[in-house]
């Protein structure tokens, strides 16, 4: 305290006695007071400031984590997508060919052009007998309906997030399911329709699992016209599909090296508790991410 005298309350006007403690005024004591008020004003002050600072990197820091965990676990499903569509694309290529020589052996004059010869196996089939089955195309989305779901995906930034959409729902991935659904769910059903209402009355039997069913009726078979037809326009749809497959192949290989070009870099930043930064080119580490060769599709057809 200030050991001047001051003056008397009493004598002060009325905002000068808003800052009087005691019956006097001091104006050495009044700036000590002040002075003193300011000081312990800018320690609550930044100390609350400090505390919001830190609190903030540290929900900055959680997102971080979570958005290497999201790239990761993206990363990683992309690569058993592409996995899938190879896959597809082989079975694809594979009945492709087996329904276009059954169509090129249309009208040839022989009770066996219905039949095929596993010589492996040793053994006939019939390919028309499995014509009505379908796999529509579905791959794994699993970890992106997670991230959607959990409400991390904003995590991943605007350009990954649209990368990352167009894999999973995309126009391109849209068309591709629905030829390979609703598209071939519609010849299929012709063709059932076909037999439920036209050969179950012209036929004693429908057996069209059975071998004898096609070499005993091939002739018939052979001048169903609308069945040739939905046979070609099947054919056509396969190599349709199989040309989006492969389109979607190439997105996804390349998708894979962007996923991968980007957890290389954060993963090569350095962390310090809750703070982060680059690490200089000279010290970063050989790649610890190998993105995986597209292999041939002729190769992997012949696998």
């Amino acid at each position: 305290m200030s050991k001047e005298k001051g003056s008397e309350r009493k004598e002060l006007n009325w905002f000068l006695q808003l800052f009087t403690i005691g019956d006097r005024f001091s104006v050495r004591d009044f700036y000590d007071r002040l002075k003193k008020g300011f000081v312990e004003f800018l320690i609550v002050f930044f100390g609350v400031l400090v505390s919001f600072s830190v609190e903030q990197q540290g929900e900055d820091f959680d997102d971080r984590g979570s958005n290497i965990d999201n790239l990761s676990g993206l990363r990683d499903e992309l690569m058993e997508m592409r996995e899938y569509t190879r896959e597809y694309i082989a079975q694809n290529e594979w009945v492709t060919d087996m329904y276009l020589q059954q169509y090129r052996r249309w009208e040839v004059d022989n009770d066996s052009i219905f039949l095929v010869y596993e010589e492996e196996d040793d053994f006939y089939y019939s390919p028309m007998a499995f014509y009505t089955n379908r796999d529509p195309f579905n791959p794994p989305r699993v970890v992106y309906d997670a991230i959607k779901l959990d409400g991390t995906f904003r995590f991943l930034g605007s350009d990954i997030g649209r990368l990352v959409n167009d894999n999973y729902d995309g126009t391109d991935l849209k068309y591709l399911m629905i030829n390979t659904d609703k598209e071939e769910k519609t010849f299929v059903d012709e063709y059932r329709s076909r037999l439920a209402n036209q050969w179950v009355f012209d036929l004693d039997q429908i057996e069209v699992e059975d071998n004898a069913f096609w070499v005993e009726n091939r002739e018939y078979v052979q001048q169903d016209r609308f069945v040739k037809y939905n046979l070609f326009k099947r054919l056509e749809l396969w190599n349709q599909i199989n040309e989006q497959l492969l389109s979607y192949d190439e997105t996804l290989t390349k998708n894979i090296k962007i996923l991968d070009s980007v957890l290389l870099e954060k993963e090569s930043q350095w962390t310090l508790i809750w703070w982060w930064g680059e690490t200089p080119s000279w010290l970063q580490s050989s790649p610890k991410l190998a993105t995986e060769e597209p292999q041939d599709q002729e190769q992997l057809a012949d696998q």
